[in-house]
């Protein structure tokens, strides 16, 4: 059904709105109207936030997070175990983990996953970035925290293969804990539990 708008200006901000995930033309309507209606400066800031964030966000250079600077926050404390990484899908995987306040090591964002029925192969991931991680630091231990689904499986099968002679240690998340599918959707605790009690990964099992 479409919408009749008696204002361009209007119709503009619903299209724009509408192309956000998970927002329908309705949604879209109901949220300029509240902003065309709010009389403090939320309109103006929520505007300059954007703005801001797409000029100036950038990607850590180390573990391909998303940072304010060259290096991320978690990259430079002091008080992180430097030679555990967890690699994630996304970044709200990172603050899903973040949030159990239990994990002490480093991340790598892959940016997704290997999938071949979306065209996603691994030169579309921070996959090298991440060899060239294990081959130049002293890494002892990679924590494969992706997705138990056919395409996550994929990437932590092509990481091993790559990664196989270094002497870095892979595991798996336990997998014994359910994730609903996603890290970002799964409580505190299970993913706390699930990290401490991650197993070794073995190719082929």
């Amino acid at each position: 059904m479409s919408m009749k708008f008696s204002s361009k200006y209007l119709e503009q901000a619903v299209e724009a709105l509408a192309e956000l995930p998970s927002v329908g033309k309705k949604s879209a309507l109901r949220l300029a109207l509240h902003l065309i209606n709010d009389e403090s400066d939320k309109t103006k800031r929520i505007a300059q936030s954007i703005v801001t964030l797409k000029e100036n966000i950038t990607r850590c250079k180390t573990c391909n997070n998303l940072s304010d600077v060259d290096t991320c926050d978690i990259c430079l404390s002091s008080s992180r175990r430097k030679n555990i990484i967890c690699v994630v899908e996304n970044v709200r995987d990172v603050m899903a983990i973040e949030d159990t306040q239990q994990f002490s090591g480093v991340y790598h964002v892959l940016g997704g996953v290997i999938s071949p029925l979306e065209g996603i192969g691994p030169d579309d991931l921070a996959i090298d970035l991440l060899k060239r991680r294990v081959v130049e630091q002293d890494i002892d231990e990679l924590i494969m925290g992706l997705s138990p689904t056919i395409d996550g499986e994929t990437t932590i099968y092509y990481l091993s293969k790559i990664l196989s002679e270094s002497n870095v240690k892979i595991s798996l998340i336990a997998r014994g804990v359910a994730f609903g599918g996603e890290l970002e959707y799964a409580d505190e605790l299970t993913i706390a539990r699930s990290i401490q009690s991650r197993i070794p990964y073995l190719a082929g099992q």
